[in-house]
């Protein structure tokens, strides 16, 4: 399965409560956090959500 490498590159301060609780659950919490996750349309969807606040690149 392809993986997909997110990275927070924004800060949280002045985000929505939906934005920060879609990036926790990512496990993203301080800026320049990655994780590597797969690639599924859930992620995809989540990463919709937070676009203007993270980095995404294809492992």
């Amino acid at each position: 399965m392809e993986m997909v490498k997110v990275t927070l590159v924004k800060s949280l301060i002045a985000a929505l409560p939906n934005q920060k609780a879609t990036a926790a659950s990512l496990g993203l919490k301080k800026i320049g956090n990655s994780k590597t996750l797969p690639n599924t349309d859930a992620l995809q969807g989540k990463i919709k959500v937070i676009s203007h606040l993270v980095k995404v690149e294809t492992v």
